[in-house]
């Protein structure tokens, strides 16, 4: 756990992050003034997708998205702190927390570039009294679209004294594709990455395809907040405030404007739910944090 320091640092931080961002904000003019709120997932039309609140063709979200985190990799986890008041950090150990790896878990993370789960996983592992006798030997494979991401991922394993090929691997790789033969790992996890695929029933798909009988999929992503009134705050602050932040700490404002309109476009907690079910997963269930902001999906396959 952080130190009593720590977090008033981060606080204080914090603090002065945000009072230079509301100064800068009163040069930007040209925020929405009417935001789009629905719980009520509407699937991509034929050769149709989101991103964002646009209509594109399916071949150039891709591209698109690509181009997104190209743009924001090497701010990436200071914008996460920012927009969240580093609540993000407590959402990813609790994540953590409800999968409870055991020695022996060959995990797959899926669109996880930075790390941020597969860090947890192994630290999760070697904080287990069992662990360290090695008997039974875990493992954890990062896949991500954008090699950019990877770097960062591998930057900062780099630093944390993790080591590739022998507590961790990277691998470059199309989450509706991935280059896995069937049933290899024991988990599969996607952290804040699903929303940006082209099309969610096949990362769903393949999930199922690569786990082995009895393997665990779990997923954490942005969802909907079930309260009229804190959805109105809520959505103040994301398209009132985090595209300027994005300005103001990364130089980028569409990206960040992709965003959170994205969350906006991603299926409730229940529609996401049915998803993961027609996979073929059993046992689904999902857990709201932050009054729904984001939610915690759990299935196995059986």
């Amino acid at each position: 756990m952080p130190s009593k320091i720590f977090r008033y640092q981060f606080l204080s931080d914090t603090f002065i992050m945000f009072s230079r961002i509301r100064s800068s904000a009163s040069r930007f003019k040209n925020l929405p003034k009417r935001f789009e709120s629905s719980t009520n997932y509407q699937p991509p039309t034929e050769n149709k997708t989101h991103f964002g609140f646009q209509t594109v063709d399916e071949d150039a979200k891709s591209s698109k998205v690509h181009a997104v985190f190209e743009s924001v990799a090497s701010s990436y986890d200071l914008m996460n702190d920012a927009m969240s008041f580093g609540i993000h950090r407590v959402w990813k150990d609790t994540f953590m927390l409800r999968m409870s790896p055991t020695p022996g878990t060959k995990l797959l993370d899926v669109a996880g570039g930075t790390g941020d789960i597969a860090f947890r996983y192994l630290n999760f592992l070697k904080s287990e009294t069992s662990f360290s006798d090695n008997k039974m030997k875990s493992s954890v494979t990062v896949s991500d679209i954008n090699q950019a991401m990877l770097d960062v991922g591998k930057r900062r394993a780099d630093k944390l004294g993790f080591i590739t090929g022998e507590d961790i691997d990277w691998l470059l790789a199309d989450a509706e594709n991935l280059p896995i033969e069937d049933e290899t790992y024991s988990a599969y996890t996607i952290a804040f990455g699903i929303r940006n695929v082209t099309h969610i029933d096949k990362v769903l798909d393949e999930a199922y395809r690569v786990l082995k009988p009895g393997g665990r999929f779990m997923c954490l992503e942005f969802s909907h907040v079930n309260n009229e009134a804190l959805q109105w705050m809520y959505d103040q602050y994301s398209f009132q405030m985090i595209p300027v932040m994005g300005q103001v700490i990364a130089g980028e404002w569409k990206a960040y404007q992709y965003l959170v309109e994205s969350i906006r476009k991603f299926p409730n907690q229940e529609n996401f739910k049915e998803m993961i079910q027609a996979a073929g997963f059993s046992q689904v269930t999902y857990e709201n944090m932050t009054f729904g902001v984001v939610a915690i999906h759990s299935a196995f396959k059986l």
